[in-house]
């Protein structure tokens, strides 16, 4: 069971950041894009600092859920990995969604963390990369593309700034993975996300106080409705916090390269929710592209026996 913890982590993270699309669509019907982000993260911020309280007084010593003080030495890892995500991410993320003509082009290129995870693994980790992992990547995107691209009326892709956006912010993600890994094993995986999460926050503060004095009459709330509210806890609770702890824990197990490649699985379990909460029919290209990627997956967590 320990060895499929990792994995089964890794999987409810996807499946929990596959509904975020259709949360954060309920909670913009109230909430300006920046003060969403804001408040998701400063609820989360605030969860998390009450469950490492209370776990420091009855959780054992090597609990993920402990909440521990960050060594002066250590502190630019966590400063540079709020950098990254969730600060830099979500706003190049936002502006990659503009640019691109669709959503569903915008999906398809932000989608590739499988495939510049790793280069940077083992450029700055030395992470051993095997044959196995190349083409389940490479078996996996290709499910992935068929499956986002698969009866798009439009190919179009808009502006072309779109591309090196979505690059960058792919680079943006993966970089953060790369500071989660590198980060001492003797922090838990909740101090880890609580303290990358603080400086992400502090950032978007500054950020809001600066739109604030550039434009003092913004809206930043219209009135509450029950779906936007669903919407925000569900970004906060579980996106924010549930699922950031989870991908944490299985990439320090898993390694940078195999705990990416389960971002292909997220375009599935959009697709699947769509289907049983809206009853979204997905064509049969679409049923052959979650059969390639759930393959693709097999394939890539394959080790090679000497």
């Amino acid at each position: 069971m320990k060895k499929a913890s990792p994995y089964i982590a890794v999987i409810i993270a996807m499946l929990i950041w596959a509904g975020s699309g259709i949360a954060v669509k309920a909670a913009l019907e109230s909430f300006a894009p920046l003060m969403l982000v804001m408040t998701r993260f400063t609820i989360g911020v605030l969860l998390m600092c009450c469950i490492g309280l209370i776990a420091n007084r009855v959780a054992r010593e090597d609990s993920i859920l402990r909440l521990q003080k960050v060594d002066k030495k250590d502190l630019w890892l966590f400063v540079l990995g709020g950098i990254f995500q969730p600060f830099l991410y979500f706003i190049l993320e936002t502006y990659s969604y503009d640019a691109f003509a669709t959503p569903t082009i915008a999906e398809a290129f932000l989608s590739t963390n499988p495939l510049i995870a790793p280069i940077f693994a083992w450029i700055f980790l030395r992470e051993r990369v095997t044959g196995w992992n190349i083409a389940g990547i490479i078996i996996s995107t290709c499910g992935m593309v068929l499956l986002v691209l698969a009866g798009s009326k439009s190919f179009a892709i808009g502006n072309i700034w779109g591309v090196p956006l979505a690059i960058v912010t792919v680079c943006m993600a993966v970089g953060y993975s790369i500071i989660l890994k590198k980060i001492p094993a003797k922090y838990s995986t909740l101090t880890i996300v609580f303290w990358v999460q603080m400086t992400g926050l502090i950032l978007f503060y500054i950020l809001a106080a600066g739109k604030a004095l550039v434009y003092p009459n913004a809206k930043w709330i219209t009135t509450l409705t029950p779906a936007a509210v669903g919407g925000v806890t569900y970004l906060a609770v579980l996106s924010s916090v549930a699922a950031f702890i989870l991908f944490c824990y299985s990439v320090r197990y898993l390694g940078v390269t195999k705990a990416n490649i389960f971002n292909n699985i997220r375009p599935v379990f959009t697709a699947l929710i769509m289907l049983i909460l809206f009853g979204e029919q997905l064509p049969i290209w679409k049923w052959i592209g979650i059969a390639i990627i759930v393959f693709g997956l097999f394939i890539c967590q394959k080790y090679r026996k000497k």
